[in-house]
């Protein structure tokens, strides 16, 4: 099997499951794409500097700011992606606000499409185009949408656009009034963009791949969702080709199918499978991707091309275990509260994005989870650098069904749907995506709750067939088998023992044994543990959250049901119900860093623990090492393919001065392995070993010092 692993490896899972879809083709016929120049999607950026003023009294619309003459000379300027809240006079302001610019429209643009894409305003925003409403998005503050603007604009003088954003806790919408714990920054927090396309074009591209683990092949599903936004019947060709990511090699290419769609509707378009031979799998460590155009041609021209980005890979649970690629693997990671550098706030710039997960990938991070649908700048970081990622719909805590009897009030049920949906229709080609999250701590054995997750997970099943789905349950300490996580593919247990209620490792023990009895056959995830000082007889000390990893990471480790662990979590985060700070700087100490990033000792230990390296031995000296490596054969544990032993001798002055590496054999789950290695240079005052993942992160460090 790790043999195969091996031949197999550099890839993806399969993303998209797509099943019953409508089809309007009519023919098939044989189709070679055509690069053709201006048949792509024109991204126009809007973001940078915005007219922004908040509206304390719900008079915007009134004063009529939404028009494009309105007196914006009071205004400020800033810059989106933007949220007040990080602003220390605004930062405990809920309320509406409005933001404006100016674009200009090109001649070039006339009979075409042209839309503004939001790919996230907190939670509520209604947008104008030259004082015309152009729609609106309501009490969805995580997920993008997108509206047609093209018969509001003008030629002969600048546009303007102006939105109104609102962040009040509301009682109809999920995160449900003020039961979230964690930051609810108002505003155009995420990027901006004018989509400039044909009158026909491809709206998205929905990508399923099934691979043939023996065969080493994968077989494709693929469907394109067109809409025609001109006023007659469109007839033509949709064909796609299928490209290595990293090298543009050619792997595949469909012939193209004809098909008619009608003005102003759009249609999903199921096009002849395909099939990938001698596929990379797409893994944590070798995360390798696959790039799909699907293009339409209307009278033999190129009309539209889209491009996604996809994976293929299998995530099964069988034997009470978790299978990657046919490997059992029990993941280990860390969850990551975004929105909590006071710099930024939930208006993050990539370039911390970036920092934040590079510093997830040295805590050996590879499986994660979060309480909302993040950012697509996120789930690309998890695709390209390997982390196994559970999105979910931000439904937190009892207080979402308070009052509610036996089932979800209709406003908060549809409200949920409408985010799931939406949330996979513009996530679920990203292999990174491990399972959907239905919700967290909601207190799942209260009827409305009950009833909530279990609608949720049939339309999570009837969006996405093949992914998995689960739900962060808080409620498995007594009588478990009444849990509604009996329903989903695997159970995820928050546990707090030592934090949130009292007890003992031995407590922990005790619980987990009743959760695996009850649910025989599901591997049980961890999705939270970890330590808070968020009460006064919880004071902060690091030391406490690094004995409770500890502790409870060896009780995790004694049971074959454990099939993952989620730290959480890894940075101090900003949210309205925090203990400690104000303003800007309200938030809990649940972390191994700080809201800066800072590392505390924890962040060390975390490291190690969550290493699939146990230990690094050296025996010798320079001139002669012996470096024995062992993997772990607990939490986590899969095999090592691909790693590498890097050495590197530092001399007085602590100045580098000679460097080896060497690759590792593959390993198995609990194999050790000696390695030899020997420098010529004298004088050694040091020497750091690193055991190298495939990505280039450092998996285990050891130093030597003579």
């Amino acid at each position: 099997m790790m043999n195969s692993r091996r031949e197999f490896l550099a890839g993806f899972s399969g993303m998209l499951a797509v099943t019953s879809l409508p089809v309007a083709a009519l023919a098939t016929t044989d189709f070679g794409i055509a690069e053709a120049s201006g048949t792509c999607t024109e991204r126009i950026d809007l973001n940078g500097t915005w007219r922004f003023q908040l509206d304390p009294d719900s008079s915007g619309v009134t004063r009529k700011l939404q028009e494009s003459d309105a007196d914006t000379s009071a205004w400020n300027s800033v810059m989106v992606p933007h949220t007040w809240q990080i602003n220390q006079d605004s930062a405990d302001y809920y309320g509406n606000a409005w933001y404006r610019r100016e674009f200009e429209a090109s001649p070039e643009w006339a009979g075409k499409i042209v839309r503004i894409e939001f790919e996230a305003v907190f939670h509520s925003a209604t947008v104008w185009v030259n004082g015309r409403k152009a729609g609106e998005h309501l009490r969805k503050g995580y997920t993008a949408f997108a509206f047609d603007i093209t018969p509001l604009l003008r030629y002969d003088a600048p546009n303007v656009v102006v939105v109104q954003a609102n962040n009040l806790f509301d009682e109809a919408m999920l995160p449900r009034g003020r039961s979230s714990d964690w930051t609810h920054d108002g505003g155009m927090y995420r990027p901006v963009s004018l989509l400039v396309t044909p009158k026909v074009y491809i709206e998205r591209v929905i990508v399923d791949s099934v691979p043939n683990l023996n065969a080493k092949t994968a077989e494709l599903s693929i469907s394109a969702v067109i809409h025609n936004g001109g006023t007659k019947p469109w007839r033509g060709t949709v064909a796609y080709r299928v490209e290595e990511d990293a090298v543009k090699t050619a792997v595949e290419k469909s012939q193209a199918v004809l098909t008619t769609v009608k003005p102003g509707e759009s249609a999903t378009i199921a096009l002849p499978k395909g099939v990938i031979r001698d596929v990379k799998l797409w893994h944590f460590d070798h995360p390798n991707l696959y790039a799909l155009t699907a293009e339409i041609a209307g009278k033999d021209n190129p009309e539209h091309q889209l491009t996604t980005t996809f994976g293929v890979r299998s995530i099964e649970v069988k034997e009470g275990a978790f299978y990657l690629n046919g490997e059992r693997v029990r993941l280990m990671g860390v969850e990551r509260m975004a929105g909590s550098n006071p710099e930024f706030g939930m208006a993050e710039p990539t370039s911390w994005i970036v920092h934040d997960h590079d510093d997830m990938k040295e805590l050996n991070c590879i499986f994660t989870r979060v309480h909302w649908p993040q950012d697509k700048r996120v789930l690309d970081y998890c695709d390209r650098h390997g982390i196994l990622i559970q999105t979910e719909v931000p439904t937190w805590g009892p207080n979402t069904f308070k009052d509610m009897r036996d089932k979800p009030s209709p406003e908060i049920m549809e409200n949920g749907l409408e985010q799931l949906r939406e949330m996979v229709a513009h996530d679920r080609n990203h292999p990174s995506i491990f399972s959907w999250g239905l919700c967290n701590e909601i207190g799942g054995q209260n009827p409305p709750a009950y009833n909530f997750a279990k609608r949720m997970l049939e339309e999570a099943k009837k969006l996405d067939p093949r992914r998995l789905c689960s739900y962060a349950s808080n409620s498995l300490q007594s009588t478990p088998d009444k849990d509604v996580s009996a329903l989903m593919d695997f159970i995820e247990w928050n546990e707090y023992y030592e934090t949130w209620y009292p007890g003992t490792p031995d407590s922990v023990r005790k619980n987990l044994a009743e959760i695996a009895k009850t649910f025989p056959g599901k591997p049980i995830v961890i999705s939270e543990y970890g330590y808070c000082a968020c009460t006064v007889d919880r004071p902060e000390g690091d030391q406490r959250r690094i004995e409770i990893l500890n502790d409870h990471d060896r009780v995790f480790r004694e049971s074959a049901a454990v099939g993952g662990l989620i730290f959480f979590c890894y940075n101090d985060y900003r949210t309205h119900v925090g203990d400690k700070g104000v303003g800007v700087m309200k938030q809990r100490v649940h972390g191994v860093v700080d809201l800066f990033g800072a590392r505390k000792e924890s962040y060390e230990v975390l490291r190690h623990e969550s290493s699939p390296v146990e230990s690094i031995r050296v025996k010798g000296h320079p001139g002669s090492f012996t470096v024995s490596i062992r993997n772990r054969n607990s939490v986590p544990a899969y095999a090592l393919i691909g790693y590498k032993l890097r050495a590197i001798l530092y001399g007085p002055g602590e100045i580098p001065l000679e460097r080896r590496e060497v690759a590792l054999p593959d390993m198995a789950s609990g194999q050790d392995v000696s390695i030899p290695i020997m420098f010529g240079e004298k004088g050694a005052m040091r020497v750091q070993f690193d055991v190298l993942r495939p990505t280039g992160f450092s998996a285990r460090t050891h130093v030597w010092k003579p």
